[in-house]
């Protein structure tokens, strides 16, 4: 015992691993947090219906330093996060139950947001290694991805069924835009299907991400 704590290189050698083990449980303790939501009506990327006291509110996470909040790189696989606040200033709740999401390109293009299995299969084989699957019915590949990155999809998506009153909810979307060199570009948002406490629909909202792009930087 007293020559391995007088031994200079024993010791270097154990400090060696220590830092290696702390910096791995580092790592594995890192989750993913959920970004604090603001009234949406804050957001640059915006639609609010004054009306109907409901306001849409879009943050694309398309830069890297927004994006490090997550473990998975979205970005690198052609996922675009999403960040959605649903902010109700009215006085009875809203259902989100039915609402119904796209994302519509500049060529019109019509993107529904991803599943979670899709998102799956998208870490596990990315564009340039996707092949054409023959059956009928998409074939999973959770077993490829690690829990943490299942935890995180499941954690970070969009899950509320309503908006209490004088509430705000949040969460993010995930957009299949690989292939597209500038996603957002001339790009919108239509969110239909959202229901007044009554079973009416609300006026469907429209959010051109061009409000997004051509908003002043936020300084540091």
């Amino acid at each position: 015992m007293f020559s391995l704590i007088t031994n200079p290189s024993r010791l270097r050698k154990i400090a060696a691993v220590c830092v290696l083990l702390l910096s791995v449980v580092c790592v594995a303790g890192k989750h993913f947090v959920m970004p604090a939501a603001h009234p949406a009506k804050t957001y640059p990327a915006h639609d609010e219906h004054p009306s109907e006291a409901v306001t849409l509110g879009l943050d694309p996470y398309d830069m890297a330093d927004k994006a490090s909040i997550f473990s998975v790189h979205y970005n690198d696989v052609g996922l675009m996060p999403i960040f959605v606040v649903i902010t109700n200033d009215g006085g009875q709740p809203v259902s989100l139950s039915g609402m119904k999401p796209e994302l519509i390109t500049a060529d019109r293009t019509k993107i529904p947001p991803a599943t979670d299995d899709d998102i799956y299969r998208r870490i596990a084989k990315p564009p340039g290694n996707i092949s054409p699957n023959p059956l009928p019915w998409p074939k999973k590949a959770k077993g490829s991805v690690s829990k943490d990155a299942m935890e995180e999809i499941q954690n970070a998506q969009f899950a509320a069924k309503a908006v209490e009153p004088h509430g705000t909810q949040s969460g993010f979307m995930f957009f299949d835009v690989s292939g597209i060199s500038t996603p957002l570009a001339g790009a919108r948002f239509y969110l239909t299907g959202v229901r007044d406490s009554k079973g009416n629909e609300l006026m469907y909202f429209e959010v051109p991400l061009e409000k997004y792009l051509s908003a002043p930087a936020k300084p540091n």
